[in-house]
């Protein structure tokens, strides 16, 4: 939201340029002034995006505001006179705009000035380190009507069957089947731990005590190497060595 001032010696000009603001949803009134020594005063209160300017104003015109402020928030001008736009956009106005102002020519200029404040608060935002998330040690499924928790470091290999999984755990032959599909288990498993080496087979890296043309031993157990998986297992025995 961009909370804006409206400065303008004149009320109807004043009650126009609010009525558009209100029609805005990221735009907000911070005030109104009807000079521009009350704009510098309000500025001093008062967080303001963005200025909707005056120029011909008694006393302070709206030029020599905007050229004493040190640090001015964005500014759109708003005359009867076109003469002063070179002017304006020496002091990089926005936009300048002059009445009466089309709702269509106000809009195309608050979304200059939206996407200019966009990129500012971007600009703000501090970076931020990504964290990495800890690397999840169990998984749970359902298997004898128990939800059962799995320690992922006590996985042998997994076996797919049509629409099940047997997985096959350290220190025991009982294989716990659960209704999940291969696909499911590799998104599951680290990646760093675990390999697939066959449609039906996944296996602990760790838990492989020997390989021999087409078949690998997970402990006593022969488990099938595929020729589709052959070479990410070649590739990470031969790093191994």
């Amino acid at each position: 939201m961009m909370r804006c001032l409206l400065v303008d010696d004149e009320k109807l000009a004043l009650e126009l340029m609010e009525d558009n603001l209100s029609q805005v949803p990221f735009l907000s009134l911070a005030g109104k002034c009807k000079n521009a020594m009350d704009a510098m005063e309000l500025i001093r209160k008062e967080p303001v995006d963005l200025i909707f300017l005056d120029i011909q104003m008694p006393g302070l015109s709206g030029l020599q505001f905007l050229s004493s402020l040190t640090n001015p928030p964005m500014v759109i001008m708003v005359t009867a006179y076109e003469k002063y736009a070179l002017d304006g956009f020496n002091l990089d106005v926005v936009d300048y705009l002059v009445k009466p102002v089309p709702f269509e020519r106000f809009m195309k200029a608050v979304n200059k000035a939206w996407e200019l404040f966009s990129l500012r608060e971007q600009q703000k935002e501090p970076v931020k380190t990504p964290v990495a998330k800890p690397e999840q040690d169990h998984l749970f499924v359902n298997a004898d009507y128990s939800i059962v928790r799995i320690r992922i470091d006590d996985i042998r290999y997994i076996e797919g069957l049509k629409d099940y999984i047997k997985i096959f755990l350290a220190d025991t032959q009982k294989a716990v089947i659960t209704r999940l599909s291969m696909r499911y288990m590799e998104e599951k498993l680290p990646p760093a731990k675990f390999m697939r080496v066959h449609k039906s087979y996944i296996v602990a890296l760790d838990k492989i005590s020997a390989f021999k043309k087409n078949r690998i031993m997970v402990q006593q157990d022969e488990i099938p190497v595929s020729d589709n998986y052959r070479d990410n297992l070649m590739a990470y025995i031969g790093h191994q060595e």
